[in-house]
């Protein structure tokens, strides 16, 4: 959906944020008294009544009956986050609770991911969603090679994240305790620090080298890293956590509503679709919300995504969101997924 460009006065914008608050923090629609009583705003509620039918007009308020209050439109929300919400800045205790929940301090990228997404969920409360960096992105710290049996190795690839992949490789002739040193201190000095990407565009560079083929001991440990690269590429890897809460978040009444909801936690099933979403959010800078018809996914219609990439800023290589229903505290949500971005990034940096 493209987002509608909407110019209020000051007046408007100030009754369009009680209203939106107020919906948001109750689920009901909004009348011109409550916008009066709670919301502090010096107008009577005749004239809070004409503001309200021009935002009607205008498309950012629906009366869902007559004679009843006003609900925000998906136009009216979008108006709200983008010019009218302000995210709080998150405690020093609520930052020290999710850093120990995701567990950062570990560097052990694999129970970070699980933890972080746990962590998502348990706190908005909605879905968490982590998206882990593909392997190709990571930076790796070493290589090392493990004798199982003759001419068979177990090549151990670890990143600067703790991450590790592990795969079985066979030599194509035998080698000693002295000669298998040299090959991991070759590979170490040649490849450290390196992406998976990077580390084979070498290796591919480095068998091209003449000089390398009179070196019988160096061209095998050549041999033997491409063939480890080649086996390490696969999809990154996306954890999703507290498909329960959105029940309890949206309480589903009725068969259409039950249908949708069906459809929705069918969707956070489909690890290649969440993917292929997260991926596209990977280009755009800092936090974004995605909200119903404006995520690419019909199934998510009613719902809202806060999603942010986390990594080097010119190169991001995850993300983390968190999806809801439209009707969410955009405000705890963004600043936990802002906050827990900065967590990941400083991770994957350090």
């Amino acid at each position: 959906m493209t987002k509608k460009t909407v110019e209020i006065n000051q007046r408007a914008r100030k009754i369009l944020q009680a209203v939106v608050s107020e919906y948001l923090h109750t689920g009901d629609a909004v009348g011109s008294r409550t916008v009066s009583r709670r919301q502090n705003i010096a107008l009577s509620p005749a004239s809070i009544r004409n503001v309200m039918a021009d935002l009607e007009e205008i498309g950012l308020l629906v009366q869902p009956h007559t004679s009843a209050g006003r609900v925000p439109t998906e136009i009216g929300l979008r108006f709200f986050i983008d010019s009218l919400l302000k995210v709080r800045s998150l405690t020093k205790k609520e930052k020290t609770e999710i850093r120990e929940r995701c567990g950062v301090e570990s560097f052990d990228l694999d129970e970070v991911v699980q933890r972080t997404s746990r962590m998502l969920a348990e706190l908005t409360p909605y879905a968490g969603i982590v998206l882990a960096p593909a392997p190709g992105a990571l930076r790796f710290r070493h290589i090392e090679f493990v004798r199982l049996r003759e001419r068979r190795l177990l090549c151990i690839l670890v990143s600067t994240s703790g991450h590790i992949e592990n795969r079985l490789l066979e030599l194509a002739f035998d080698v000693d305790s002295t000669q298998l040193e040299r090959i991991h201190n070759y590979l170490n000095d040649l490849l450290t620090g390196m992406t998976l990407d990077e580390m084979r565009v070498r290796v591919v560079r480095e068998l091209g080298e003449s000089k390398h083929k009179y070196d019988q001991l160096v061209a095998e440990a050549l041999r033997l890293s491409k063939a480890a690269l080649d086996k390490a590429d696969r999809q990154a890897e996306l954890v999703v956590s507290g498909q329960a809460n959105l029940i309890a978040a949206t309480k589903p009444q009725g068969s259409e509503q039950l249908a949708r909801m069906r459809t929705l936690l069918q969707t956070l099933e489909d690890k290649e679709a969440l993917i292929g979403m997260l991926d596209r959010c990977l280009t755009a800078a800092g936090i974004q919300v995605l909200l119903g018809a404006e995520n690419a996914n019909r199934a998510l219609d009613d719902s809202s995504v806060v999603v942010t990439p986390y990594g080097p800023e010119d190169k991001p290589i995850g993300a983390i969101a968190v999806i809801g229903p439209m009707r969410m505290n955009y405000g705890k949500v963004m600043s936990i997924v802002d906050f827990t971005a900065d967590l990941m990034s400083g991770m994957i940096s350090s």
